[in-house]
């Protein structure tokens, strides 16, 4: 299989359930020539702010320009660590942000339970790089109208994907072939 070439390395930054092997984030990790995956977390794997901290240990790896490409809770991982440390950033591709605000499914974190480990409030403010957020019409973890608000907060192109669930292997997407179309247009800016 042919590599993906960008002139930046991509940072892929999963969310609470961290590496999935079926998963677009896996796949376009596979595809890619210059990538680097967050490492799952071994303790404290709802503490965002060991999160955020982890984000910041993968990109002190990192020389040169960097893309992150953040899915689910990696997204606000990204934008906290955006509001804590600085590092030029060439661009992120942000897909599928869940609304803190919002009420997930038994089998996810409550809101209580987020709060407490620090992932509320959300930094709202501008991103200090471009950002592309991919949404999708249907997610589970967020509506749309919640998602658009996020998207004007942080700056960000906001890229309605239509009803693709919350953009997961359960969603049907392990390979996601827009992924790489988004990565590569980051990568030219």
């Amino acid at each position: 299989m042919e590599k993906l070439h960008t002139t930046a390395t991509v940072l892929i930054v999963p969310g609470l359930r961290e590496h999935v092997p079926e998963h677009w984030q896996t796949r376009l990790a596979e595809r890619l020539a210059k990538v680097h995956t967050l490492a799952p977390l071994q303790v404290d794997g709802l503490d965002c702010n060991a999160r955020v901290d982890a984000i910041q240990r993968a990109l002190e790896q990192i020389e040169g320009e960097v893309l992150l490409v953040a899915h689910s809770a990696g997204v606000l991982m990204v934008a906290h660590w955006a509001a804590r440390y600085q590092r030029p950033i060439k661009g992120a591709l942000l897909a599928a942000p869940p609304d803190l605000a919002a009420s997930w499914p038994a089998h996810y974190p409550s809101p209580q339970t987020l709060r407490a480990n620090g992932w509320s409030p959300l930094p709202m403010t501008p991103l200090p790089f471009p950002s592309i957020v991919a949404a999708s019409s249907d997610d589970h973890l967020a509506s749309l109208d919640a998602v658009r608000a996020m998207a004007r907060n942080w700056g960000s192109q906001l890229l309605e994907l239509g009803a693709v669930g919350h953009l997961n292997p359960a969603a049907g997407f392990g390979h996601w072939p827009r992924a790489e179309q988004l990565v590569q247009a980051l990568d030219l800016q």
